[in-house]
């Protein structure tokens, strides 16, 4: 019996990471957010795909067995609470570990507006809504309000980085949604044990608030702390990884352990690590590290976005379809109100705090409800309340409105705000970049088929001179936008240099392979690299800073 569970698990595994690599593929033409499409892609598994499955094998019992419906199956059959453990941590930590402390203090105003007071208003406001329009108790009202006030932005970050959106309102997405994640679950619950007994004590509710998040904060500041320390001092990076991922699990358990909130320390403890821990790295170190967890929280957002798609029954949302209306209005009142209403006191704070009306726009639309909302909403099933099953249909109905409605055409609107837009002088040397390398290509394949004996000298030779004259021209058109932009030449050379050090260590790396040299060798030639491409890091951080204008 057992045997079979694991193979069953060990089927579903390479079955969802074969669908994840061929939506990750398809998006790349079909340009929408990759875990929008994973979502499509679950929705179709869900409603067609036993039905395939069975057309196209019969006869086949083991190709049954390892289906996609059952695998999924297996997979929901545990509990909400091992699935938001199993998945949540990595996908937390990764977020928080990339986020600068610089950056994060500079947004800190509007990110804890959005994430304290702006969860509570809107848990509040949904709450409301809902117990007047649909009809449900107070206490499964505000259920409701907490579990979908926590947003997921994956969808939305990933557009920003593709498309050149300026940092400080990436960080501002990423961060309120790292803090509103923890926030949220612990309102809600609060507002379920509140529900369940059917009363609420506001001292004892703000008191419990107060205990769980700092608890939770406190946690992941004592862990994270640790783990960075024994980070500087070791450089050796599967032991590093090792720890950071010991941190993420670890820090999640320990606060559920003390029962404070396990998400807020998860995201501490990836902040504090991300910054104290990264000093004592290698460059080499933090390339290991970095691509790591990004992999990491690729295959967490992966499953856990195809699982919603699988997970949500079309055909359920179709008779309450008016509820779920009320509560996609619901929500998009509340965040208009919070983001609007309550960004207006990151004036206090000074320009450098204050939110461009633009990018309130993105803030409000980019509010996106995904996996902690979901997971939340499966745990209903454990809980004592009545109304359950109408909370689940609503949020998944939220949810996959969020995801295909707002994640599709939020690129749009950044493109409408010109958020998207590039500066000139970087467009136009990529456009000067890629029309050289698209004439050296053309030059080295006319230079091939003149070897093989297919082209004539003279056509030969007349092809090469034009060639040779485009890619004159290109290289002189690029120098002039060097001479007019400095700094573009600067970032150029710099760049230059970090890919060559790199093929340096690479080549390290080889030699060390073949033999050619000694182990002690290699960390001591290794070592001088690493001390380069630190100067490099250094040099370019230094640049940056005195030639990056103010954003608004």
């Amino acid at each position: 019996m057992l045997e079979e569970q694991l193979i069953a698990v060990e089927a579903l595994t390479i079955v969802s990471l074969l669908v994840a690599s061929i939506v990750a593929i398809t998006v790349r033409r079909i340009r929408i957010p990759y875990t929008v499409a994973l979502v499509l892609a679950g929705l179709f598994v869900s409603v067609e795909g036993e039905r395939l499955i069975l057309q196209l094998t019969p006869n086949s019992a083991w190709i049954l067995y390892a289906s996609i419906p059952e695998f999924i199956q297996n997979l929901l059959d545990f509990e909400p609470e091992f699935i938001l453990a199993l998945f949540v941590p990595p996908i937390i930590f990764e977020a928080a570990f990339h986020l600068e402390f610089n950056q994060l203090r500079s947004n800190l105003v509007p990110i804890l507006i959005l994430a304290v007071p702006g969860v509570v208003l809107s848990t509040v406001i949904v709450g409301g809504i809902i117990w007047i329009s649909v009809g449900l108790s107070l206490g499964a009202a505000v259920v409701f309000g907490a579990l979908i006030s926590a947003t997921d932005p994956v969808a939305v970050v990933a557009l920003f980085s593709n498309l050149g959106v300026p940092r400080r309102l990436s960080v501002s997405v990423e961060g309120e949604s790292l803090f509103n994640d923890g926030i949220a679950i612990v309102i809600f619950n609060i507002a379920v044990t509140a529900a369940i007994v059917g009363s609420f004590s506001l001292a004892q509710g703000v008191a419990e608030f107060l205990w769980i998040s700092l608890g939770g904060l406190g946690v992941g500041v004592a862990l994270g702390w640790l783990v960075s320390r024994a980070i500087v001092r070791i450089d050796d990076y599967f032991v590093e990884i090792t720890l950071t991922m010991v941190l993420a699990y670890g820090a999640y358990l320990t606060a559920e352990q003390l029962q404070v909130s396990g998400v807020l320390a998860v995201v501490v403890a990836g902040i504090v690590s991300g910054n104290k821990g990264r000093q004592g790295m290698s460059p080499t170190t933090q390339i290991v590290l970095l691509s790591f967890w990004e992999y990491v929280a690729f295959l967490a957002n992966s499953l856990i976005f195809l699982l919603i798609g699988i997970k949500i029954n079309v055909a359920q949302l179709v008779p309450p379809f008016g509820f779920i209306m009320v509560a996609v209005f619901a929500v998009l009142v509340a965040r208009a109100i919070v983001v609007y209403g309550l960004l207006w006191l990151t004036r206090l704070g000074g320009s450098e705090a204050h939110v461009p009306m633009s990018w309130r726009h993105v803030l409000f639309w980019g509010g996106l409800r995904g996996a902690i909302s979901l997971a939340l909403a499966l745990s209903l099933s454990t809980k004592p309340l009545p109304e359950s099953g109408m909370l689940q249909v609503m949020v998944f109905g939220v949810v996959l409105f969020t995801l295909l409605a707002q994640g599709t055409t939020i690129q749009f609107l950044l493109n409408r705000l010109g958020l998207a837009e590039q500066p000139e002088h970087i467009v136009a040397r990529q456009m000067q970049l890629g029309r050289l390398y698209a004439a050296q290509a053309g030059l080295s394949r006319l230079a091939d088929l003149r070897h093989d004996g297919l082209l004539a000298g003279d056509v030969w030779a007349g092809l090469r001179d034009e060639y040779h004259a485009t890619s004159s021209q290109l290289s002189e058109e690029m120098n002039q936008l060097f001479v007019k932009y400095p700094d573009l030449e600067r970032e150029v050379l710099l760049q230059s240099r970090r890919e060559a050090l790199r093929a340096e260590r690479a080549a390290l790396s080889d030699a060390l392979r073949q033999g050619l040299i000694s182990e002690r060798v290699y960390r001591k030639l290794t070592s001088e690299v690493d001390h380069r491409l630190d100067a490099l890091t250094l040099i370019r951080e230094a640049t940056t800073s005195s030639t990056t204008a103010p954003e608004e």
